[in-house]
């Protein structure tokens, strides 16, 4: 099976060559959608490089405003080929060497989407209130649709394309998180979670979400559990 890797980008002229490469490393056949979401920091600059250096991989949108994260994965999705879609931030937070277990899971016909869970594995000691945020969020989305996550909010999501795009997303922002997951289960859907390595970063470092983000998040947990009605998709599932 074959990879698309979407990469959403915003203003990450430090560490997006690093990750690029990273991913252009794993030994999958690939091929990467770097969606740059208006960054002013030279960020694109660099990309117009990387298409260069990984031709024939690397293919990068430039949009001229920031939407946020949700319309930087739809704008990749719609140029998505591979039949799997994995979701890499564009930091150095997670490990794209670990792609490995969750395409297993897919592959062999467990799972539709596979979640990297922060919480299970190693992962860096601080934030807390983020911990506690995210803790509670992945709460209510637990009681929202009966799954047993231990981390909605991961930016760690491996999801079978057609499935993917079944779900049609309609998010902008982060809230993108909370819409994939209240659709994925409330579809019907088979959702695993794995341990991963999660190198966090500090504001200082360039971390972008804030309580405000959370707070969207709450809004958009509401507004989805009412909004998306239990359904199945048989033929989506290889069932």
């Amino acid at each position: 099976m074959t990879l698309t890797v979407i990469i959403p980008a915003y203003n990450e002229r430090e560490t997006i060559e690093k990750i690029v490469d990273r991913v252009a490393h794993t030994p999958y056949p690939k091929t990467i959608i770097v969606v740059d979401d208006g960054s002013t920091d030279g960020t694109p600059t660099i990309l117009k490089r990387l298409e260069q250096k990984h031709a024939g991989i690397l293919h990068c949108v430039y949009n001229g405003q920031n939407r946020g994260k949700g319309h930087a994965v739809k704008t990749g999705l719609e140029q998505a080929t591979g039949d799997i879609i994995v979701i890499q931030d564009a930091d150095l937070e997670y490990h794209p060497e670990e792609y490995g277990r969750a395409i297993e899971l897919i592959e062999n016909g467990w799972a539709d989407a596979v979640y990297g869970s922060r919480f299970l594995g190693a992962h860096r000691v601080f934030l807390f209130w983020h911990y506690m945020g995210n803790k509670l969020l992945t709460l209510i989305a637990n009681l929202m649709t009966s799954g047993m996550l231990t981390d909605m909010e991961t930016g760690f999501k491996v999801i079978r394309s057609d499935v993917f795009k079944r779900l049609e997303i309609q998010s902008y922002t982060f809230d993108f998180e909370v819409e994939v997951t209240v659709k994925l289960f409330r579809y019907g859907f088979r959702v695993y979670e794995i341990p991963i390595t999660y190198t966090g970063r500090g504001y200082e470092e360039g971390k972008k979400i804030t309580w405000r983000d959370g707070v969207r998040a709450l809004f958009a947990l509401l507004k989805w559990g009412i909004v998306v009605r239990k359904r199945s998709l048989p033929s989506a599932t290889g069932k």
